[in-house]
């Protein structure tokens, strides 16, 4: 479970409906922060039971990197709409066609990062379309399924919301200490009221379909790295939904940059956002040619 939100709004920043061809999805928008060169746009997927929250800390400074971010729930995910129980619209190609339409919106070609679940929707947008996209970065997201020890944690989820309401399964895990997100200990950065809304503002039918696929994703990599793109995968140094050795290899198969952020696990996003934005927007620069502007 994802504990890792601040619900405070940056400043500056715009929470609104983005519109798009398949409807409409909350997102926090941050502008260009004043003096600083506007360099490019930045979309943010969240991973399993995320939310657009989970980007909180890295608007600030990649707004004074010179990045606008937008940070996306995506269908069913906390403040976004989607049915409760028809899993066939969350299934990947629909969540990565969403993607597809939120760029569009966007009006201008842009980087896109995926956190955990986010990074494999972000990846199966990326081989159904490639053009909107400057970069690709994937964030604590490995190349197929997650590790048994993790699957073993979303199927006792699934088995629940199979009987019982979101706000019973959430009674039962405050009951069992902290939730964590899956692959990382929580950081507590939402106070305990707003993350029991955006539990249960998410829609049963998006985790159980999502918790499958991360249970049963096949490894892609080979057909991404086909991808003319610029790849950079992104962890923190202990991570146990995809070791740390297999993204290693991942960023091989890819030819991408790897960043390793010291002190963070499964969320650097969060345990590490300093150092975190300072290697995203590194990374920007250089794809897009432009000098360090921090």
């Amino acid at each position: 479970m994802s504990q890792n939100a601040s619900f405070s709004t940056p400043p500056d920043a715009r929470t609104y409906r983005l519109r798009t061809t398949r409807g409409e999805f909350a997102v926090v928008d941050a502008p260009v922060a004043d003096g600083a060169e506007p360099k490019g746009v930045a979309l943010l997927l969240p991973g399993f039971t995320g939310s657009k929250e989970d980007f909180t800390l890295l608007h600030e400074p990649l707004a004074a990197r010179g990045y606008r971010t937008v940070a996306v729930d995506g269908r069913g995910q906390y403040e976004s709409d989607g049915p409760e129980a028809d899993e066939s619209a969350y299934a990947q190609a629909e969540l990565a066609r969403d993607v597809l339409a939120q760029a569009a919106a966007l009006g201008e070609p842009v980087h896109l990062l995926g956190h955990s679940l986010g990074g494999q929707i972000a990846r199966a947008a990326v081989l159904l379309d490639r053009s909107p996209f400057v970069s690709v970065t994937l964030m604590s997201s490995g190349p197929a399924q997650i590790s048994v020890s993790q699957q073993q944690r979303v199927k006792l989820l699934r088995d629940a919301l199979d009987t019982m309401t979101m706000a019973e399964v959430w009674d039962v895990i405050q009951t069992m200490g902290p939730p964590e997100e899956v692959g990382g200990p929580a950081r507590g950065l939402g106070d305990q009221a707003r993350l029991r809304q955006r539990w249960l503002g998410t829609r049963p039918a998006q985790l159980r379909a999502t918790g499958r696929q991360l249970c049963t994703e096949p490894d892609r990599v080979a057909e991404l790295a086909a991808v003319p793109l610029p790849f950079h995968v992104l962890s923190g140094a202990y991570d146990d939904t995809w070791p740390v050795p297999l993204l290693d290899e991942m960023a091989v198969r890819l030819n991408a940059r790897r960043t390793v952020v010291t002190g963070a696990e499964h969320s650097p996003n969060t345990d590490q956002p300093l150092p975190t934005a300072r290697a995203l927007a590194d990374f920007w620069d250089d794809v897009t040619g432009q000098p360090d502007a921090g």
